[in-house]
């Protein structure tokens, strides 16, 4: 039975991860995002307290 015979599945095994971590991760960062985010202000607003108009 040549499912047994751990020496070719091996292989496959490191070989197929050496191509996930090589090839993919390079073609996914290769794409272009449409939308680029915008740096925030770093200054904080002005939080005015809320009237309450039964207290």
């Amino acid at each position: 039975m040549p499912q047994l015979n751990p020496a070719p599945w091996l292989a496959i095994l490191v070989f197929s991860w050496l191509i996930f971590l090589t090839v993919i991760p390079s073609k996914i960062m290769g794409h272009a995002f449409p939308n680029e985010p915008t740096s925030q202000s770093t200054e904080t607003p002005l939080m005015n307290s809320w009237n309450w108009p039964w207290s």
